[in-house]
């Protein structure tokens, strides 16, 4: 963090802003623990009074909350809203996904474009390791492993778009859409060409990225998602017709 210089704005405001960037551009992400506020204090060079006023605004706001034992811990509060009353939409009404997977593809395609012209060093770093994890997850082909790396790729990209409604809007749709993403993970697990492509259609993003080439990077991630949309609905024809089959045995 960089100490705040004294000026006429309150010292406890300068520090609520601080720590809304950090939040807002993913520095501090939902769950992290907050340093104490005698370090906090340390590290922006203001004194604790400061820090603690500024801490109970953010909580009053509802971006942080103070746990049991001191603790402050980051809240959910710009997704949860979203990310509650959309899965209680997807469950009832399922022909939503087509929907969800048409923003995905502008969304993502976007944050790919973004991240060729913008990743830093760090940022291509972290995507690197990111890809070896998707790689390490398909090789032993564990669901929850696979879900899990397939998820944390797709927002290492958003997060070095440097945007922060990229970022939010994809970490908030990845959580809302984790369910399909492991049916449809599922269904192409049993299919060697189809987890093949998808293998190569990570590679292809990351290539482009790493390479600086926008261009690329936006085709690549269109052709993933259209290929998502293609063989989701191929999955969802097969378990209608399991479905059926099982109500004529019955």
């Amino acid at each position: 963090m960089i100490k705040i210089i004294k000026g006429a704005e309150r010292i406890s405001d300068k520090v609520v802003k601080i720590l809304e960037v950090q939040i807002l551009e993913g520095s501090l992400k939902s769950g992290d623990q907050l340093p104490s506020e005698r370090d906090l204090a340390m590290e922006l060079g203001v004194s604790r009074p400061s820090v603690r006023e500024a801490i109970q605004s953010l909580v009053t706001k509802g971006m942080l909350q103070t746990r049991h034992g001191g603790r402050t811990i980051v809240t959910d509060k710009l997704a949860s809203s979203f990310i509650d009353s959309w899965q209680d939409m997807l469950l009832q009404h399922p022909n939503i996904q087509a929907d969800i997977l048409d923003f995905r593809d502008m969304l993502e395609g976007q944050a790919a474009y973004f991240a060729s012209n913008r990743a830093t060093e760090v940022d291509l770093y972290n995507l690197d390791l990111a890809y070896s994890n998707v790689s390490k997850a398909y090789a032993v082909c564990e669901l929850k492993e696979m879900v899990k790396a397939d998820v944390a790729f797709h927002q290492t990209i958003a997060e070095a778009s440097h945007n922060v409604l990229i970022i939010h809007l994809s970490a908030t749709l990845l959580k809302l859409i984790n369910e399909h993403v492991t049916s449809n993970l599922k269904y192409l697990n049993g299919r060697l060409k189809d987890r093949s492509q998808l293998e190569d259609q990570h590679l292809a993003i990351w290539t482009a990225i790493k390479n600086r080439m926008p261009e690329k990077a936006l085709e690549a991630s269109k052709r993933h998602i259209h290929f998502v949309k293609e063989s989701m609905k191929a999955s969802a024809e097969e378990q209608e017709r399991t479905e059926i089959a099982i109500r004529r045995k019955g």
